[in-house]
């Protein structure tokens, strides 16, 4: 299935390109009225030439409304064919196009906005009320642009379009756009602190593009899905600026990642990632059907699954994003659809490493791609270098320079092992990102800041690293657990007896959902355990400092924690 150097066609002239404008050019020229974009849910369809015609009049509207090259332009929209080409005329006026999570507060996404400094967004209609909010907030947008309509004095893209001006010099402005020119952000939460805006080059996305084909070849004019979040750069590459700029394929936007099962069977992808949740519900559904050892199938009974699956055409598959369990890619590969787990992150435009179609090891994250040095610290962190390493983070040189290093390495955060045929394994995370089963990353010292935001509550540990959801463990505070006591006539104020009672429950209900109102949707807390003790600094769970200990809390609570996933 999977397409080898020996028999992959010849690499297309688009992966020789300096920008991915010039990419786009070129891919557009040669496909004509193949298909390019549509919904699955049904809307917008737009051929090769349709799609470039859209963006020429996308990007005069645009410069119409001000925007130029080097300007940063906000998206908030769901994956649908709009976003792709939105986001294609912004890179052909050489603006920086960047996209928000849907599921992003106001305060939130204010804070990309000020970050940033775009004077417009584009957003649709289920969206709006978030964009307006987060526009009041930041104070510094000039327009919103409604895709598909909002209030009579908003305008729509099809008002963009009519706006601009005919004489407009559509081949100019995009010629004009240089290698090194910024192409988006990609904002990325940290341990502590608030989202850093990744800013990543044309060299850098067309390096990326480069490496990846180089790794897993793949016959251009095949088919895509995206579904995965736009501002996630995994989506970004692989459905955007990979598949459909350089290799031409058919992308198909699934704006309902529930409905990812039906759109795998309905398009059949040609290459298709996906996060490991993805993989392993699709495990689940066959072996709920007793599909328990596919290696134990004859191999009729195999191919009828992968048809079924929707993976029959697919040549290669990747998964990442968060570690994947070995039984997961152990299955796949019995079935005859070998996962390549690979590795990167957005400060290195996607992939960094990828195990390669035909020599897939299970557990490992594959050796690194073309361009891409790798080696290990004396502290067993693994750093990076390379074409694909960001230009920096936006606004940021403190940060940009504890990054990377005078030499040009991106110390990664992560702690791995390199075996002698350069085998990455990833052993543990240096940074203390929580990184969910759909492949999410979250700073948890955010998400305990906004629960510590309630004076009862005195300490609390965000978990969900590969979980499905986050839970907490939350400890009271002695002092205001006495005073709460006190205020309700309760008799005895100590830890033990205040995590029994009924209204202190209640309150820490209320302090959860408060903080989950200033949390993204995947931030946010589900379910929480209240400990019947204190923690005390210098002890099992703080350092004398008073930071968390946490894989010791991890450890200790771990039946707690457990029983939390498994109410």
């Amino acid at each position: 299935m999977a397409v080898t150097q020996q028999d992959a066609v010849a690499p297309p002239a688009a992966l020789e390109a300096a920008t991915l404008c010039e990419a786009f050019q070129l891919t557009a020229s040669e496909r004509g009225d193949a298909p390019a974009l549509r919904a699955f849910e049904g809307g917008l369809s737009l051929s090769w030439a349709e799609y470039a015609q859209r963006v020429r009049s996308v990007a005069a509207g645009l410069a119409a409304l001000g925007l130029r090259r080097g300007d940063a332009l906000a998206l908030m929209l769901r994956n649908r064919p709009e976003f792709n080409v939105v986001d294609a005329a912004a890179l052909h006026l050489g603006a920086t196009p960047f996209s928000v999570y849907n599921t992003s507060p106001p305060e939130q996404v204010a804070f990309l906005f000020a970050n940033a400094g775009n004077r417009i967004a584009v957003t649709e209609r289920a969206l709006l009320p978030v964009v307006r909010a987060a526009a009041e907030q930041s104070g510094g947008i000039d327009r919103i642009v409604v895709i598909d309509g909002g209030e009579e004095e908003d305008l729509t893209l099809a008002d963009v379009e009519a706006a601009g001006d005919p004489a407009f010099d559509f081949g100019a402005a995009w010629r004009a756009v240089r290698p090194d020119d910024v192409a988006t952000l990609i904002y990325t939460s940290g341990t502590t602190g608030p989202p850093k805006g990744v800013e990543l080059t044309h060299t850098n996305l067309i390096a990326e593009v480069r490496a990846m084909f180089a790794r897993a070849p793949s016959r251009p004019h095949g088919r895509v899905l995206s579904f995965l979040p736009s501002a996630h750069i995994a989506d970004r590459w692989s459905a955007h600026y990979h598949a459909s700029m350089t290799l031409g394929f058919e992308v198909t936007t699934v704006a309902d990642a529930r409905r990812i099962a039906e759109a795998l069977a309905a398009v059949r992808p040609t290459i298709f990632g996906s996060v490991p949740r993805v993989y392993e519900k699709l495990k689940a559904a066959l072996e709920a059907r007793g599909i328990a050892e596919p290696a134990q199938l004859p191999e009729d009974a195999r191919a009828a699954l992968r048809a079924r699956l929707g993976l029959d055409a697919a040549e290669w598959l990747v998964v990442g994003a968060a570690p994947c369990p070995v039984e997961v890619i152990d299955y796949f590969g019995a079935l005859g659809l070998p996962l390549c787990e690979l590795w990167g992150m957005s400060e290195l435009s996607c992939c960094a490493t990828c195990n390669p179609p035909g020599g897939v090891r299970a557990g490992t994250v594959g050796p690194a791609v073309d361009g891409v040095e790798l080696r290990v610290a004396d502290d067993g962190e693994l750093l990076a270098r390379g074409a694909l390493v960001m230009r920096g983070y936006r606004g940021d040189p403190e940060r940009t320079a504890e990054t990377i290093d005078a030499d040009g390495w991106l110390h990664t955060g992560d702690v791995a092992t390199i075996d002698a045929d350069g085998y990455v394994t990833i052993v543990d995370r240096k940074k203390e990102l929580i990184i969910n089963a759909a492949g999410k990353n979250m700073s948890p010292a955010n998400i305990e800041m906004r629960l510590k935001a309630h004076p009862l509550v005195g300490q609390a540990m965000a978990i969900g690293d590969r979980r499905p959801y986050n839970v907490a463990l939350i400890v009271l505070d002695p002092e205001v657990g006495a005073a709460f006591a006190q205020e309700h006539g309760l008799v005895d104020g100590s830890a033990a007896a205040l995590a029994a009672e009924p209204a202190v429950r209640a309150e820490i209900e209320r302090a959860v959902a408060e903080a989950n109102e200033h949390l993204s949707r995947v931030e946010q807390i589900k379910r929480f355990a209240i400990l019947p003790l204190d923690w005390e600094p210098g002890g099992d769970e703080l350092t004398p400092t008073m930071k968390l200990r946490r894989r010791p809390i991890a450890d200790k609570y771990a039946r707690e924690i457990e029983a939390l996933y498994a109410a």
